[in-house]
């Protein structure tokens, strides 16, 4: 049995036999690649279950200096969140993993833990390349409804569900101030980035000066790309990786939808977003993206071609939108 850093074999087995009961024992655990943000580990019994073990513990955090100084970094992290938005979401029949447990009391560690469903299957990324053109229309068409019962949920405040006060501050200038220190970052580490500052920062505060006032935000996931639906082998959607869930402007998920579904955005495109929050969220995330690249890069991330790609990438239409 393949160990991990975070819990010993025989921690995992009590925490498993705890929540299933005497009959689950440990046959293997198989750390998933990729998570930027939490640890995750597929954890398979004798008995044929199989589920996830999620663990946030910030010192494995590729973001953790974010984190730790910034205040919008920690409204998308954390186990308290994960809980919260699984049950928001299950309760509006929004499908994610089920959570079986969280450990969360920090008795004997630093970091929290939870058992969470397992999904068979692959991400919608995995079906773009799909060869079979109605089983392809008909799953997309699936997560377009899936997404458009969640966006259909909103209120006068944004936020997360559970903080409901009225801000002083428009959500649009949140993510300006995130987007500055994303490119002050960035100027540091490409040459091209560099000599373009000023014309950047001018355009990032032009666009955001463009966006009127508004009182109502809808209820999304803020990172939905892709990889972050699951789908079963009943081309049924699944939404993970929720903590950064709340109430927002809808323009800043509809325009990451558009730089991450590509021909695929057809199925959850609507008419009446704001164009001018749209661009603007736009270059947020270009700028965003880019930087985040860079930090993976630097932090050792272990796809460093992925980390690489995704800087040079959004650097680039960062600089074409000028």
């Amino acid at each position: 049995m393949e160990m991990n850093r975070h819990l010993t074999n025989i921690e995992l087995q009590e925490y498993v036999q705890h929540v299933f009961g005497s009959s689950y024992h440990l046959i293997e655990q198989t750390k998933s690649q990729g998570g930027a943000q939490k640890a995750i580990y597929k954890v398979r019994c004798t008995n044929g279950f199989a589920c996830m073990l999620y663990v946030w513990d910030i010192s494995s955090n590729y973001f953790q200096e974010e984190l730790l100084h910034e205040p919008t970094f920690r409204s998308s992290y954390g186990s308290s969140l994960f809980s919260m938005n699984t049950n928001y979401l299950q309760a509006h029949g929004i499908r994610t993993p089920a959570l079986y447990d969280l450990n969360n009391e920090g008795k004997q560690h630093h970091f929290d833990f939870a058992l969470v469903e397992y999904i068979d299957g692959q991400t919608a990324e995995d079906y773009f390349q799909h060869t079979d053109s109605i089983s392809k229309d008909r799953l997309f068409q699936r997560i377009g409804e899936m997404i458009s019962v969640m966006h259909s949920m909103e209120r006068n405040v944004y936020g997360k569900v559970d903080n409901i006060h009225v801000k002083e501050t428009a959500c649009s200038r949140l993510k300006q101030n995130d987007a500055v220190k994303s490119l002050l970052y960035a100027s540091r580490h490409l040459q091209h980035v560099k000599e373009n500052y000023n014309q950047l920062l001018e355009k990032l505060y032009e666009l955001e000066a463009q966006i009127p006032p508004r009182s109502r935000y809808h209820f999304i996931h803020d990172e939905l790309g892709p990889n972050h639906i699951l789908v079963d082998h009943q081309l049924q959607p699944c939404l993970i990786d929720i903590e950064g869930a709340g109430f927002f402007d809808l323009e800043h998920e509809h325009s990451f939808l558009a730089l991450r579904f590509g021909e695929y955005y057809r199925y959850f495109e609507q008419k009446d977003l704001d164009p001018a929050r749209l661009s603007f969220y736009r270059f947020c995330h270009h700028l965003s993206l880019m930087a985040g690249g860079l930090k993976l890069l630097h932090r050792q991330f272990p796809d460093q071609q992925f980390a690489r790609n995704l800087a040079a990438y959004h650097a680039k239409h960062a600089v074409e939108m000028l």
